[in-house]
């Protein structure tokens, strides 16, 4: 594994760790060399190559590794990344980004599955490696220029999850990791060798009030920068209307692909007029837009014709982004608007939230007849009484989708238990649904266990999140739509039903089925990781609002 240049004597026990010298009958032939045997059971028991055992060995002993590094192929550099992000020897991750020889360096690339190591590492969002990895950064940078060979750094391909599989457990979400690479990059700002030539650097974003300085030295630096940040996906919370449009303007609008403003960005229709027509994003595939951001300005008259002219100027901007094909506007009124919005897109849409949207019967049998319906993989409609109030252009829409879609979503949609006949005939052709959502509907165990033997005709199906089943709250009660009234149930008598509805699965043989009940919804690490400051910003919020009313009464007074 260790290369050594012409002339140069080889360090102290570098080739004692990683040589593998084995002979003919297996015995091991250094005091540190495995033996055949053990190399190769090793090897099979995990699928790992003898080249990434190797780097184990080396990496496990950091102080050798660092001293070594110069003396080991380039290519073998990726493997010792992934060597010391798996065993989470931070120092080793850190010198080998310090002295990375190669023109690229891809996370996600190096951490995924490959013929060296099949195991996927990219939901190791650890912090120890993560931070080492950025300073690790840094330390190339600063380097002498003959050394330096890094041009560009992708630091995408993270995915967060709730429960972080690395030894130590300790978490980098994606808005840490924003705030390190900022802070890292202002500091390097003022180093005048690093500044020579920069190193690319794409990286998914979160910006908050919180990191909002921060991150808007490092997008405009006030001269040559060591690290020049480009960003393929931003996620905007807790910012007011001007610093989103200050911010998107230096993340670099022309290449950015993803784009999700949400909760405690106050935007109404006039905000996100101004965002699309005169930041631009051309190149967008993916859009996020907050809470009522289709609410009319507080000073936009409406016209006599009833025209909604600036949704229509919306929808003309949304057309001129060729590449987008997904679009969350969930929890805006959009009454009546679902045509005006949605037909001028020039490519169908493969992902669309409208949950809460307040659609009516011409929403509906748009959605059911527009070319978005054929394509469609990612659909939510929660917070409508579709079954109840829209069943034939419903099921319309859902045959149109059923050759594409693969996840649904219909939480609190008012099914009961005389729908869910009718619902089985309408997911029966959806043969590549893969999850199935329904939280919040008043559905009886008895119904459950009907709509679970029919779901188990799906061949692609694997998750299902199902509601409390309504015989476990008080017999005559309302069915609970509040968060808090949810949660008191017979936990008893859940379970019992639970178990039922498993073993309803097990008897189809469909154990690779995952049921469960998210009361509070599914796990958002991005909510997770700014709780505090989020909490921090309702509070301000509250305080502002009574404030505002204490001055209304004072004035009519």
């Amino acid at each position: 594994m260790i290369t050594r240049p012409r002339g140069r004597a080889p360090r102290a026990g570098c080739s004692q760790l990683l040589q593998l010298k084995i002979d003919e009958k297996g015995t091991r032939l250094g005091e540190k060399s495995w033996g055949a045997s053990t190399v190769l059971s090793r090897a099979m028991g995990t699928m790992r190559s003898l080249r990434f055992i190797s780097a184990e060995a080396l990496v496990s002993h950091p102080q050798v590794a660092r001293q070594s590094l110069d003396s080991v192929a380039y290519n073998l550099y990726p493997l010792l990344f992934k060597a010391s992000y798996l065993l989470e020897q931070a120092e080793v991750t850190r010198a080998v980004l310090g002295r990375w020889p190669l023109e690229e360096f891809r996370l996600g690339a190096l951490l995924g599955p490959s013929a060296d190591h099949p195991q996927d590492l990219r939901d190791r969002a650890c912090r120890a490696c993560l931070e080492a990895l950025v300073r690790g950064l840094a330390d190339h940078v600063l380097q002498d220029r003959s050394r330096r060979r890094l041009r560009v750094a992708d630091l995408t391909g993270i995915r967060d999850v709730q429960v972080q599989r690395c030894p130590c457990g300790r978490a980098l979400g994606k808005w840490g990791r924003t705030r390190l690479l900022a802070r890292t990059c202002c500091e390097l700002q003022a180093e005048p060798l690093a500044a020579e030539r920069p190193v690319e650097v794409l990286a998914d974003l979160f910006v908050t009030e919180g990191n909002f300085e921060a991150v808007v030295q490092a997008l405009r630096p006030a001269g040559p920068a060591p690290l020049r940040v480009h960003c393929p996906s931003f996620r905007a919370d807790s910012l007011s209307p001007s610093q989103l449009l200050h911010v998107l303007r230096l993340a670099g609008p022309g290449a950015l692909r993803k784009l999700e403003v949400v909760h405690n960005v106050r935007l109404h229709a006039g905000h996100v007029q101004q965002l699309l027509a005169q930041v631009g994003f051309p190149r967008l595939a993916s859009l996020t837009l907050p809470t009522k951001a289709f609410d009319a300005p507080p000073t936009c008259a409406s016209t006599p014709d009833g025209e909604d002219r600036l949704l229509a100027s919306i929808a003309r901007e949304l057309s001129k982004m060729t590449q987008l094909t997904e679009l969350s506007v969930a929890f805006s009124r959009l009454t009546g608007k679902i045509p005006t919005l949605l037909g001028p897109l020039q490519t169908p849409l493969r992902v669309l939230d409208l949950a809460n949207c307040a659609l009516n019967h011409a929403d509906m049998a748009f959605l059911a007849d527009c070319a978005h319906a054929a394509h469609l993989e990612v659909l939510d409609l929660s917070g409508h009484n579709l079954v109840s109030l829209f069943p034939s252009t419903f099921f319309r829409l859902l045959g149109q989708a059923a050759r594409t879609l693969r996840i649904l979503t219909l939480e609190e949609c008012g099914i009961v238990d005389s729908h869910v006949g009718m619902l089985i005939l309408g997911l029966s052709p959806c043969h590549r649904l893969r999850q199935l959502k329904f939280l919040g509907n008043p559905l009886s165990a008895r119904a459950l266990r009907r709509l679970f033997a029919a779901l188990c005709e799906l061949p692609e199906l694997r998750c299902i999140e199902f509601p409390v089943p309504k015989d476990c709250y008080p017999e005559g009660a309302a069915y609970p739509q509040d968060e808090l009234a949810m949660s008191k149930f017979d936990q008893q008598k859940y379970d019992e039903i639970a178990e039922e509805l498993r073993a309803v699965l097990l008897r189809a043989d469909r154990e690779d089925i995952q049921v469960s009940t998210p009361l509070f919804g599914s796990f958002d690490p991005d909510i997770q990781e700014t709780s505090n400051e989020l909490g921090v910003f309702l509070l301000q919020a509250f305080k502002t609002a009574l404030e505002n009313f204490s001055k209304a009464l004072r004035q009519i007074e």
